[in-house]
């Protein structure tokens, strides 16, 4: 029996990643207080965070593209006015062996941009520094929660297509 488990933990494949590496793609800044001509004590900022995600094979075997879109929104409380925005889209180039076909999607979006997070969170917190404002921490994205919203949505989108199709 010991040769049986033996033989069932050689079959499954390890899993190698390695980063590639690491880039910009895209990255914007509006400052409107500073073009408004606002002083600090006109500003109550309130800070919106969304995150996307985007992977994809590459033409080179086992790389694939991974990029995190971060779009940050810091509205006026007081009057709804956008002080800034920041979106930046950062991306890896990743080597992947060893991940079964079924749950590749999911390594891919969950554990890549894991790996990529501390580097964007350190671009957003100096692009909001050096354009004014305190330096924006962003909270730790919980990106399994976040593949499961989205499988959740596109779930329902799906179930919803349908039935429109059928009443109209």
């Amino acid at each position: 029996m010991a040769e049986g488990n033996g033989t069932a933990a050689e079959a499954q494949p390890q899993v190698k990643m390695s980063v590639l590496a690491q880039f910009v793609r895209d990255m914007s800044f509006e400052n409107l207080v500073a073009q408004k001509g606002l002083t600090s004590g006109e500003v109550q900022p309130d800070i919106q965070v969304a995150v996307s995600l985007d992977a994809r094979k590459r033409p080179q075997d086992h790389q694939y593209e991974v990029i995190t879109k971060f779009k940050v929104t810091s509205k006026n409380k007081t009057n709804g006015d956008t002080l800034f925005l920041l979106e930046v889209d950062y991306g890896g180039i990743f080597h992947v062996e060893g991940v079964p076909e079924d749950q590749l999607h999911p390594f891919l979006l969950i554990e890549c941009p894991r790996l990529l997070f501390p580097f964007v969170r350190r671009i957003i917190s100096d692009v909001t520094r050096d354009g004014g404002f305190p330096p924006l921490n962003v909270d730790t994205v919980d990106f399994l929660a976040l593949y499961r919203q989205e499988l959740a949505r596109r779930a329902q989108a799906q179930n919803a297509a349908p039935t429109e199709q059928v009443t109209q």
